[in-house]
């Protein structure tokens, strides 16, 4: 039976450039992403480069019953995932009292519900199996959560907890759980809001900067992986630097300019 590398998040950003990367390395892979124009492009441009095989799944993550339909699929169509990758997500800024309820709720389901249901039954199967692997995309705010970004800095805060705790409790089963942490991306999921922030006073990293790394931490890593020296650095500071005074410079360097 092939063997697939399923990746959410694939047609854009940092998922696009992970899919470039694995189909360069002669891996089949299973793409999953909202829109089927895209898809299908990715699919016959990494099938004639590479001569690899590709499946896609049209699947909105934020839909509540979409992560369960998009395993089925997989199951009815005998494909072998061996390669997980949560790479989908979404965020949003402002004010807390002043943001979209709506946008939270479906931030929180795509961000963190879809990924444990997702996570949940490919890992059941690779547990069988004795062999897996699966990455968590988070992000350097799960380390330092940020005033302005509360919903969503709490939603990788959680993706932190569930890979760590999970890895641990899947010790000795032959499946392994990893997260990566990148920080400030050009993607299109900067809003003009965040840019408008003190955090992007520096250069975003390019996404496939990010995904030579990820691609790395899938196949290879182990663990938590920080990308990029400046996002390690901040990650450690809330360890020397007084809670009340760490909040104070997040919040500067969150708001607007």
């Amino acid at each position: 039976m092939k063997e697939y590398i399923l990746l959410t998040g694939a047609s854009s950003g940092i998922g696009y450039e992970m899919a470039n990367q694995l189909a360069a390395k002669g891996l089949n892979l299973i793409l999953v992403a909202r829109t089927e124009t895209k898809l299908q492009q990715m699919q016959a441009e990494l099938i004639n480069k590479y001569g690899i095989l590709v499946q896609y799944f049209v699947a909105d993550l934020s839909d509540v019953n979409a992560a369960k339909d998009l395993y089925k699929k997989v199951q009815q169509e005998n494909l072998l995932v061996t390669h997980l990758v949560n790479n989908a997500g979404v965020g949003n800024y402002g004010n807390f009292t002043e943001t979209s309820l709506e946008e939270e709720l479906s931030m929180i389901q795509l961000n963190i519900s879809s990924l444990v249901v997702l996570t949940k039954l490919f890992a059941k199967d690779m547990v069988s199996r004795k062999s897996g692997r699966i990455m968590n995309v988070a992000s350097v705010v799960a380390f330092l959560p940020m005033p302005y970004f509360s919903v969503y800095s709490a939603t990788k805060a959680f993706v932190k907890a569930f890979s760590e705790t999970l890895d641990a409790e899947l010790d000795g089963t032959g499946v392994t759980i990893t997260s990566l942490y990148p920080g400030t991306v050009d993607t299109g999921f900067t809003t003009n809001e965040m840019q408008s922030t003190n955090l992007h006073k520096t250069k975003p990293m390019h996404p496939k900067e990010v995904a030579v790394q990820g691609v790395k931490h899938l196949l290879e890593g182990n663990g938590k992986k920080v990308v990029g020296f400046q996002n390690w650095f901040n990650s450690k500071l809330p360890g020397f630097v007084p809670d009340s005074i760490m909040m104070k410079i997040k919040k500067k360097l969150a708001s607007q300019q």
